[in-house]
């Protein structure tokens, strides 16, 4: 065998072009005219020994500032949590890992179980009905729930906080052009949505309006009042929640919220460089047979034996196109699963117990950064994450941080001008006191 990761041997190769009746590989192009077949030599490296190519992705990846030799306060949708080890464990099964689409339930119990009990679990801690299987990440799950909004009402407008990330307002905006949507966005005041800008641009015309709670500052977004203005036109109300901060904030489910949203990264799930991840999708029962991509459910078979099955499949793949919900036609079940272990090993108790966590972390790193003079630029109720405001560009600061072991946090002149040398700093439940102290030590040497 040439290569270990290529499992056909040289021996396979000479069987099946006999078996197909040709002479060589070359051969089988014979077909291609030489005049548009290309002859020189590709530009590229040439083929390294399997010894001489591991050494050298290992050298490029020992460049990447990894969490686990860096202390992270980077957050901005993607955080360093604590992952319960039975995760990896768990799937690394072949049989989860390996596992593609349960088309035949009678054969994959095991993998519908998991995703139902993913639902399940995503719906106590958002307060609604029902849950899918999940989606490709918080972003995807978003657009989609405009999208929903959109088909349900028949409308053509959705007012989208600016508080909402960055980058899932991208998305939508891609989802909306092809819709011919009109996305309008909604802007701040003191660090979330203006109550006023919103209910200045409500009409009946408005098929969804979108907040994140808590928002992409970190600031908790007053849900109750917005639901008011988001339901005045009988347009739909969407929040995209961090899951981990439900378990002490108050669900939206409990404000009126029609849809929520979000990605399931915090349970589970390493931070990957940004992906892949898992989103998560969750409404209320009127909105059942609308959900976009899987969902499982239970039911008995013929003896009464308790069995899962897919279920209320409303994507393109399944059902005559003009009349999918959306075109979808996968989702992150490894993800899933991985989530669903970590939520299982923490337990209520112990998901409350880490939210907690990460709120007090947050709110000693509040008072050590005011204490140290370093400008904390909202003074709304937040979870996990501040805005801080420099004296330097954040890039410069970042750097200088790297330098001291340190990822430092988001830099939102990225996407807020108004913001330029502000950054978003994120403190989970295993950043450690010290490692609290020594940051805030070194931005407010900035100011010494």
């Amino acid at each position: 065998m040439v290569h270990r990761y290529l499992p056909m041997t040289e021996e396979d190769q000479k069987e099946m072009l006999a078996k197909i009746g040709v002479n060589s590989v070359d051969e089988l192009f014979s077909d291609i005219p030489e005049s548009v077949r290309f002859q020189g030599e590709y530009n590229i490296k040439k083929a390294a020994s399997e010894s001489q190519l591991v050494k050298e992705l290992t050298q490029l990846a020992g460049k990447n500032a990894n969490v686990k030799e860096y202390t992270s306060f980077l957050g901005a949708g993607v955080y360093d949590h604590y992952m319960p080890v039975i995760v990896d464990h768990v799937i690394s099964r072949s049989e989860f890992y390996t596992a593609y689409t349960p088309y035949q339930p009678e054969i994959s119990q095991g993998e519908l179980q998991a995703i139902f009990e993913f639902q399940t679990m995503i719906c106590e801690l958002t307060g609604m009905d029902v849950a899918n299987s999940s989606m490709y990440d918080g972003g995807t799950a978003l657009a989609e729930a405009a999208m929903l909004s959109a088909g349900q009402t028949r409308k053509k407008k959705v007012l989208v906080s600016a508080a909402v990330h960055p980058e899932s307002r991208d998305v939508l905006k891609t989802y909306a052009a092809g819709q011919y949507i009109e996305v309008i966005e909604i802007p701040t005041e003191n660090g979330v949505t203006s109550i006023t800008a919103l209910a200045e641009k409500m009409d009946d015309d408005v098929a969804a309006v979108i907040v994140q709670y808590p928002n992409f500052f970190g600031q908790v977004e007053p849900l109750k009042e917005i639901e008011k203005v988001a339901h005045q036109g009988k347009g739909m109300f969407v929040v995209s929640s961090n899951p981990l901060s439900l378990g002490i904030l108050t669900p939206p489910g409990q404000f009126g919220a029609d849809i929520v949203v979000g990605d399931a990264q915090p349970f589970g799930i390493p931070t990957q460089f940004g992906g892949p991840h898992c989103g998560y999708f969750a409404t209320t029962a009127k909105l059942m047979r609308k959900i976009p991509g899987r969902l499982v459910g239970q039911t008995v078979d013929e003896n009464g034996k308790r069995g899962f099955v897919l279920t209320l499949q409303a994507r393109e793949q399944h059902i005559r196109r003009d009349k999918a919900t959306s075109n979808i036609c996968s989702n992150q079940a490894l993800n899933a699963l991985a989530a669903s272990v970590a939520m299982t090993a923490l337990g209520k108790q112990g998901v409350k117990e880490m939210a907690l966590q990460n709120l007090s972390k947050a709110h000693y790193a509040y008072q050590a950064l005011k204490n140290k003079g370093i400008p904390v630029v909202f003074e709304g109720s937040f979870f996990n994450e501040i805005v801080v405001k420099l004296p330097l560009s954040i890039k410069r600061v970042n750097e200088q941080l790297l330098s001291r072991q340190m990822i430092g946090g988001y830099d939102l002149g990225r996407d807020y001008t108004e913001l330029e040398n502000h950054m978003l700093l994120a403190f989970t439940e295993l950043r450690t006191k010290e490692e609290i102290d020594q940051l805030v030590n070194e931005l407010g040497d900035l100011y010494a």
